[in-house]
């Protein structure tokens, strides 16, 4: 259908796909080097900030760097960070420990990504940069000789069936001479960019965790603005990689969170109900207890560090932010190095006329080296926790210098079989008091809206695996690791089950894309402004 439809064109020097704060720092960066550059920026998201989802402690180096007056802009929510803590949770009781180093947050400011992005986006387009919200761009263009050179934005008015409907209306191909994708974590064109250039050929496979993140009002005098507290340990067990996020704001509120690694084993694990079971803990819950959830949200964060870095850069485009992979994971920090790798971005492209070399010119940049220092910390938490937590005191003492690195599976081969694992215990059924007890509810929270009129951006390539073998040999693992119950298995009329996809209660967290144990689910961009629609996260 594509091919034989007449589309408008729009032509850049440059075109950045991605509004988030590594795809805005790169058309900032440009125009503040290039005036003359025509820049734009292209946001799936119904408005700029509304699919940004961050823990976010903000190391501000680069951002003062790039927008010195932001500090008198700043966001409603923007806290100053004043004490860490770190601590061991068990069932029952909360051990302190010693705050890694790589967790001290002096100097810091505890942000909201969705208050942030607008911001910058302000001080782009104030810069001439073209800001386009709720224009998808659903594939990658490519010239005669295989470089690319722009992408086309998805069409709307497709109805179920994949035809037109009464009001279609062709996506447009925006052309450019260098096109940067900033998609963040899993982004769904650089995931095939990846595959068609092999830029991952010499590295480990990526690997990811999944975040949830709500935002809580409560009763005064709870809150201690400024705290940042860390655990590990409960709810999941040893062997698998999990740690939570509190962090008080101002106005008697905090942020609570949870992040699970999806190279988990256990075909039976849930890593939603784990973050209900962490707020229900009983050093947590007294906090919560009585207040009330304002917003919720949900997001892979790329975890594989510097092994896992893909090559960014191919004829015609980069890769920047979290499409690369840049978050430091023992920081539980990303957005300081999305904004340096955006800026490292313009400044080649303007200083060199072309992509070639920036991938080189990442990785011995401050980025890429704090990337290397490391690149151990996750991978030891494969031999289970005490093993992780030992190797990253060995990390801290030698500056990350140990003369091996450790490799990275795809978190999608990590899974067993049913009956190659024994679960334990893990009381998802426990009472628990806290709201929201059900995905379901939680995606209320994410105000998440798509056209049901529209064809599911969730494709499975053979339902009937979903049915059978995937039964059979993982019990359908999608409906556990969703965050947002998108996948069901339903009864086929027949007296067997058939799946089915829930595709408007998705928060784009690209999960499915990732841990899908036969790697057959792929996330597609819907129609622009589908969504989530986050608030103050």
């Amino acid at each position: 259908m594509s091919a034989e439809i007449e589309r408008d064109q729009m032509e850049y020097d440059v075109v950045i796909v991605g509004g988030g704060p590594a795809g805005l720092s790169t058309a900032i960066r440009l125009k503040q080097l290039n005036a003359d550059l025509n820049v734009c920026v292209l946001e799936k998201a119904s408005a700029i900030g509304a699919h940004s989802l961050s823990g976010l402690v903000l190391e501000p180096g680069p951002l003062d760097a790039l927008l010195p007056a932001w500090r008198d802009n700043k966001p409603e929510i923007c806290v100053e960070a004043k004490r860490d803590e770190f601590r061991l949770l068990t069932k029952k009781r909360a051990i302190w420990m010693p705050t890694p180093p790589q967790m001290n947050n002096h100097g810091n400011f505890i942000l909201s990504l969705s208050q942030l992005t607008p911001y910058i986006a302000s001080q782009a387009e104030a810069l001439g940069v073209d800001v386009f919200a709720g224009f998808a761009a659903s594939k990658a263009l490519f010239d005669d000789a295989g470089s690319v050179c722009g992408v086309q934005i998805g069409d709307m008015g497709i109805d179920k069936d994949g035809e037109p409907g009464p009001n279609f209306a062709p996506g447009p191909e925006i052309r450019a001479k260098t096109t940067i994708f900033a998609e963040g974590s899993r982004g769904s064109i650089t995931k095939q960019l990846i595959a068609r250039y092999g830029l991952d050929a010499d590295c480990s496979p990526q690997t990811y965790g999944l975040g949830f993140k709500e935002l809580w009002q409560l009763p005064e005098g709870r809150v201690e603005p400024g705290l940042i507290s860390h655990t590990v340990g409960f709810p999941v067990d040893a062997q698998t990689y999990g740690g939570s996020f509190v962090y008080h704001l101002n106005d008697n509120r905090v942020y609570v969170g949870y992040v699970a690694g999806l190279d988990y084993k256990d075909p039976r694990f849930k890593p939603f109900e784990a973050f209900q079971q962490f707020k229900n803990h009983p050093s947590v819950r007294p906090l919560l207890e009585g207040g009330e959830i304002l917003t919720y949200g949900a997001r892979t964060i790329a975890a594989g560090g510097f092994q896992s870095l893909p090559k960014t850069e191919m004829p015609g485009a980069m890769l920047v932010g979290c499409s690369a992979g840049l978050v430091n994971l023992p920081k539980v920090k990303g957005v300081h190095q999305a904004i340096r790798s955006g800026v490292l971005a313009a400044e080649h492209l303007v200083e060199t006329g072309g992509t070639a070399g920036y991938d080189a010119r990442l990785r011995a940049s401050p980025a890429g080296q704090e990337l290397r220092k490391v690149r151990n910390f996750k991978p030891a938490f494969k031999r289970g926790l005490w093993m992780g937590l030992a190797n990253g005191a060995l990390e801290t003492v030698t500056g990350g210098r140990t003369p091996w690195t450790l490799k990275n599976k795809a978190d999608y081969t990590q899974l067993r079989r049913l009956e190659e694992f024994k679960s334990p215990d893990r009381h998802w059924d426990s009472e628990r008091s806290l709201k929201p007890r059900d995905r379901t509810a939680a995606v209320y929270f994410a105000a998440t809206t798509h056209d049901d009129s529209q064809p599911a951006h969730l494709k499975v390539r053979d339902t009937s695996i979903c049915a059978d073998q995937c039964a059979k040999e993982f019990g359908n693992p999608c409906q556990n690791f969703c965050p947002a119950g998108v996948y069901e298995m339903v009864d086929d009329g027949s007296g067997g089950k058939k799946l089915q996809i829930n595709a408007s209660n998705c928060v784009h967290c690209k999960a499915c894309d990732i841990k899908d144990p036969y790697a057959q689910i792929t996330w597609t961009t819907p129609e622009g402004g589908s969504g989530p629609n986050y608030t103050n996260l």
